[in-house]
């Protein structure tokens, strides 16, 4: 893969689906021996927080294995 004029790269859709990168996630990009890699940066201040417990749900959304009614989720969380 090439850098582009504006220093940018596309991450292969095989690693952003498995590390969940999606966009809008924070990286950073550390050097060590002469090799750069790139990890997730999870957000710090409390607006940010937000929009990650979104991202989060919007992955989530229809992950579920066991299907259950509304009522029957509310009765299993009032025990």
């Amino acid at each position: 893969m090439k850098i582009t004029r504006k220093g940018q790269v596309t991450i292969p859709k095989e690693l952003h689906e498995r590390f969940d990168l999606l966009p809008g996630t924070n990286v950073a990009f550390l050097a060590e021996d002469g090799r750069v890699f790139v990890e997730r940066v999870f957000a710090a201040c409390a607006a940010d927080q937000g929009a990650l417990g979104h991202d989060l749900v919007r992955r989530m959304s229809g992950t579920a294995t066991v299907r259950m009614t509304t009522d029957e989720i509310m009765a299993l969380t009032r025990g």
